[in-house]
């Protein structure tokens, strides 16, 4: 009983703070964030930040059946790299294109993005620079930013680490969602440039990073044997690249029979997805960007290895009919992206794969 009365005596009042969590850097976050978050305003943005839920006024006066549309993801382990290189400014736009390249699959317009930034302990600048990285990729995407969640939990990360989760809301008209049900025998497949490798197979990159003994501010060799112009944390930090302002105008002009977000698993297991059993996809070859050649060169990787974890250089794969492909080549050149014709709708027999790669 003595001993339990000298600690009561002795002991100083504990407050949050002394647990790890700064309410008031919190506050000065919310301060912080609340411009990025208005540039991003649309129509059907109802209110700013700070209150419990976000409120958003559905477009009903375009819509006569319309579908909401939902998607979650992370960055994955690309975050690593990020923190350790310390560059924080771009990794904001890969968590809304992982989100919002799901919707457009479907034939969503990007509506609204909420954001769960956790850490240890928060550093204001650095979560800064994150959030802004978010308000691009939503200006990118179309999409507002109406809410988000900062959590601070020490004990549960390690100092300087931080993870992001997002969350993504679109509408599509009922009887214009992609199914891929019309796919047929003799529609062509397109293939949209990635911008890297995006936000997928990165526990695979550091593993080759450590492997090799990279130094990640080099500059590598390409697969001609010339030095690249930028760095391997330059092109491993690129980000993913947001396909709405190409697609969205794409999907009004022509029909688009099936969509595929190519992310983790490749061609071999995300175009499998948005097709009938009863097709094939016969894939030609394409010229490898320079980055996967270093990766599959520096970590011997197998090829089909390759194909079933990166894109390989491929964000997005379009199935439409041939007489369309002329002008949706020419209308995604016009909006900036890199496309080609990647192959082929078959019809399968019982000893084919869904994608055959020759």
């Amino acid at each position: 009983e003595d001993h339990m009365n000298d600690q009561d005596s002795s002991s100083a009042s504990l407050s949050y703070r002394d647990a790890g969590v700064d309410i008031d850097a919190g506050n000065r976050l919310v301060d912080a964030i609340k411009p990025i978050a208005r540039a991003t305003k649309r129509p059907g943005c109802v209110d700013g930040l700070g209150g419990f839920g976000a409120l958003f006024e559905l477009p009903l006066d375009r819509y006569r059946q319309p579908l909401l549309v939902s998607g979650t993801d992370g960055v994955g382990t690309k975050l690593k790299l990020a923190i350790e290189l310390q560059r924080h400014e771009t990794i904001g736009i890969d968590l809304v294109a992982m989100c919002v390249n799901d919707l457009l699959v479907q034939g969503a317009e990007p509506l609204f993005f909420l954001d769960y930034y956790a850490t240890a302990k928060l550093d204001i600048d650095t979560a800064r620079a994150v959030i802004a990285g978010i308000g691009e990729g939503c200006q990118q995407a179309g999409a507002a930013l109406i809410g988000g969640e900062t959590a601070e939990m020490p004990g549960l990360y390690s100092e300087g680490d931080y993870d992001l989760a997002g969350f993504c809301v679109g509408i599509v008209e009922r009887d214009r969602v992609i199914d891929g049900s019309q796919v047929a025998v003799g529609d062509t497949l397109l293939a949209i440039a990635s911008s890297g490798p995006h936000s997928n197979g990165y526990s695979l990159i550091r593993k080759v990073l450590e492997c090799s003994q990279a130094d990640l501010s080099s500059h590598y060799c390409h697969h001609n044997g010339q030095p690249s112009t930028t760095t391997l944390a330059d092109d491993l930090l690129a980000p993913t690249r947001i396909y709405s302002q190409a697609l969205l105008p794409l999907l009004d002009a022509v029909p688009v029979h099936a969509l595929a977000h190519i992310t983790g698993g490749g061609l071999l297991e995300n175009l499998p997805r948005v097709l009938p059993e009863t097709v094939t996809a016969k894939i030609k070859r394409w010229p490898l960007p320079d980055i996967f050649s270093w990766l599959q060169t520096a970590g011997q990787i197998e090829e089909r290895e390759m194909w079933r974890t990166f894109n390989c250089g491929i964000g997005m794969v379009l199935c439409l009919p041939e007489e369309h492909c002329e002008m949706a080549l020419n209308m995604l050149a016009t909006a900036g992206e890199k496309a080609w014709k990647l192959g082929t709708i078959q019809a399968r027999t019982a000893d084919q794969e869904a994608v055959s790669i020759a």
